[in-house]
């Protein structure tokens, strides 16, 4: 590890370079013709944005809500693939320079120009706010792990105005301290959030356990009310290019130029619309109606490019570093103990025919994945047996772990536990005779790729005796789904779910499992509990070796904390001629300060 100072602009935290992106050294902010001033962007359908504090719950993570928070409230690291490379961003960034001690405990960092829109100067004191909310409060927030941010931060404290010192409680891999860690850390207004009440007065209370705690649960209660958005005074401080002109229930935003921004990403459009759809055809439909300036097709609609460039959209598929599976649930108490099988798991894998899903169901718009690190494109993390699929499309192989090991095709055709126990050739513990092999899979509605990939999986598992129910739901209320088993707010009765239309999990530049795969983090949902994987993913945050990578990507793709599925593209996106995007982040950030209209 080196000692370094830089600017952000000038410090590429990670060497993953994204086939297709390309570099742009202004990002296209300013450029553009200020003749139309204003862009309509259509979200994924069955969702909406339903969240604008900056620090979220652990239901409303998903990536368009933290990429408009992003618009008012910038990050403290910001990370984006728009230069070619998962890079650190000058522009998007709160902070304007940094500095690792000698020996890497400390990290010494200096903020950039910034104004909140009521005049007031960003200070160091709205990140020590943000800390210490998260540092009282950080088991009801979403992303958390135990052991990382922020408890992996000793000391905070402040030099001036400007400058503060994080100490840490060892020493990290500093890519993923900054691109990990410190990324996660949102500036916050202290100066108008940090109270108990709306007629409360402001003061220091986030320094205090049990008042930190009363500021956090109000600012919880005030952004759970997304009709007042557009005029709660809260939500009106911001230091972003963005602020919230109105946001409705049904999930459509309407951002406007922040006039009182200082930064250097100045918008070029005034007004953003992101509007929600109940289905991905409603989509389409609004597209081929010429009613959104950016939006999207369906897989299917590959086939048929041509109309769409007829109706003056081009098409450009927008490929994020992501990976998609299907979480099972190891604390469900009927089909835990089943679940908990290596052999069910391998047997279910083999029989998940991810190259022709990807060919047929998604039209080349999906590639097979294999394992816990993105595949698209390739890297020194992968190891050769992620890469290679250790369980490849086989029934015969699948139905034959099923039958080594104490299941038998009932009346029905569906296996059934024939012979319990423990020992070699029977079902394993808990699973008593009699047991079916019936699986419910809870997923997101709304694409027809995705019904069309659930029907197919359900169809090869019939083959091999295993009955699969498909109970399609909305994004919003699978993501709820999932969390039951952590959040004790609902029964943990479901079995797998699948919320990965658009991608399952992305990562920040580097790829590491804390936040997903480790045992006490929030989105391992399905409680996946492996002490091998647990030192290994530990070691991937302090390590450069790249032979560490490669070791998780071993274990985890060859144990199967979850399904591995094809792994979509974000989006295929379809954008007016005339509005430039610059290039489409694989991080899925959304940036439109830098979108402008050329013509």
């Amino acid at each position: 590890m080196r000692r370094f100072v830089a600017p952000l602009s000038m410090i590429a935290a990670a060497t993953l370079v994204f086939a297709g992106c390309t570099s742009s050294s202004d990002n296209a902010g300013g450029n553009g013709s200020t003749e139309k001033d204003s862009v309509s962007y259509a979200l994924p359908a069955g969702t909406g944005p339903n969240w604008i504090l900056p620090i979220s719950s652990p239901d409303t993570m998903a990536t368009h809500n933290g990429a408009i928070q992003a618009t008012m409230y910038p990050r403290l690291f910001a990370f984006n693939g728009v230069s070619g490379t998962m890079g650190l961003d000058q522009k998007a960034s709160a902070a304007e320079s940094y500095e690792f001690s000698a020996d890497n405990l400390s990290l010494t960092i200096k903020l950039a120009d910034l104004d909140w829109s009521d005049g007031v100067p960003v200070t160091s004191r709205d990140v020590e706010f943000w800390y210490n909310l998260m540092r009282f409060n950080s088991e009801k927030a979403g992303g958390y792990s135990a052991g990382n941010i922020p408890d992996n931060i000793t000391k905070f404290e402040t030099v001036d105005d400007k400058t503060f010192t994080l100490t840490f409680d060892a020493v990290y891999n500093p890519d993923f301290m900054l691109a990990n860690q410190l990324s996660l850390i949102d500036i916050m207004p202290a100066h108008a959030w940090n109270k108990t009440s709306d007629d409360g007065k402001v003061g220091d209370f986030d320094r205090e356990e049990a008042t930190a705690i009363e500021v956090f649960d109000y600012l919880f209660a005030e952004a759970k009310d997304m009709k007042t958005y557009a005029t709660n005074p809260l939500w009106q401080v911001v230091a972003g290019p963005y602020k919230v002109e109105s946001w409705s229930d049904s999930g459509e935003v309407v951002l406007t130029a922040n006039d009182k921004y200082t930064g250097t990403d100045v918008p070029s459009i005034k007004t953003v619309t992101f509007v929600p759809f109940t289905s991905a055809d409603a989509e389409v439909n609004a597209v081929r109606a010429g009613d959104v300036d950016y939006g999207y097709i369906t897989a299917a609609d590959l086939t048929n490019e041509a109309q769409f460039a007829d109706l003056g959209y081009r098409v450009e598929p927008w490929a994020g570093w992501s990976i998609t599976y299907m979480p099972y649930n190891f604390a469900n108490p009927e089909m835990g103990p089943v679940y908990k099988q290596l052999y069910v798991r391998q047997a279910l894998q083999h029989a998940v025919d991810q190259e022709t899903i990807s060919d047929v169901v998604w039209h080349g718009a999906a590639k097979p994945g294999y394992g816990p690190i993105p595949q698209e494109p390739d890297s020194d993390y992968i190891s050769d047996e992620q890469k290679n699929n250790p369980y490849p499309f086989d029934l015969d192989t699948a139905a034959k772990l099923f039958a080594d090991n104490g299941w038998t095709a009932g009346a029905d055709g569906t296996l059934e536990c024939t012979n319990a126990g423990t020992g070699a050739g029977q079902c394993g513990e808990g699973i008593a005779a009699g047991k079916k092999m019936e699986i419910v899979v809870t997923t997101q509605n709304g694409s027809q790729e995705t019904d069309n990939m659930m029907a197919e999986i359900q169809s090869s598992l019939a083959k091999i005796g295993v009955t699969m129910t498909i109970d399609a739901r909305p994004l919003d209320a699978v993501l709820t789904e999932a969390q039951t088993c952590k959040t004790g707010e609902g029964s943990c009765t479901w079995e797998l779910v699948f919320f990965g239309t658009a991608g399952s999990w992305y990562f920040p530049a580097y790829p590491t499992g804390e936040r997903v795969f480790a045992k006490e983090t929030k989105w391992n949902a399905g409680q996946y509990d492996n002490p091998a994987a647990e030192e290994i993913i530990s070691q991937m945050t302090v390590s450069t070796d790249t032979s560490i990578a490669q070791e998780y990507s071993k274990l985890l793709a060859e144990d199967l904390p979850v399904m591995w599925m094809p792994n979509p593209v974000y989006q295929v996106s379809v954008i007016k001629n005339g509005l430039d995007v610059a290039t489409q982040d694989p991080g899925a950030e959304f940036y439109p300060q830098r979108w402008s209209w050329t013509k």
